[in-house]
């Protein structure tokens, strides 16, 4: 079977975006902090369960996003859940950093608290661009 790259619109820009999203939620996850506590220990997301499992469910909906790209309209929806979906995770790291003192011992917030907010700007752009693409086919449709 021969492989073509157009079967699978990679080029296309919200790909790339998504792509993107992608790499701030499956691999800057394991490489920065979330936090660091008072006894200078880097927490990871992976010793998070619920952080890990939220990122990973993130990628694992981005991934699905770019390969249905002959419906645009699912994709646009897994789009708008998966920002939904990076949301949550940033209203857990607010709750985890406002909890009371003894709860949780963060001391210093790291770089991978603000991989979700990253994510959720590359995924709204992905969607302007997969809406751009259904307003020109709809464009196109109504021309003939």
């Amino acid at each position: 079977m021969h492989f073509n790259i157009q079967n699978y619109m990679i080029q296309r820009i919200q790909s790339l975006h998504l792509l993107l999203a992608i790499l701030a939620n499956g691999v800057l996850v394991f490489l920065f902090p979330l936090w660091v506590t008072s006894d200078n220990v880097q927490v990871f997301a992976l010793s998070q369960p619920i952080a890990i499992s939220l990122f990973l469910i993130s990628v694992l909906i981005s991934f699905i996003t770019i390969f249905s790209f002959k419906n645009r309209k699912r994709q646009f929806v897994l789009g708008r859940i998966n920002i939904i979906l990076n949301f949550v995770l940033v209203g857990f790291f607010a709750y985890w950093t406002l909890s009371l003192p003894g709860e949780m011992d963060i001391s210093e917030k790291g770089i991978g608290m603000l991989l979700p907010i990253i994510s959720i700007v590359f995924i709204a752009l992905a969607n302007k661009a997969i809406k751009k693409d259904e307003d020109l086919v709809k464009s196109v449709d109504r021309l003939r």
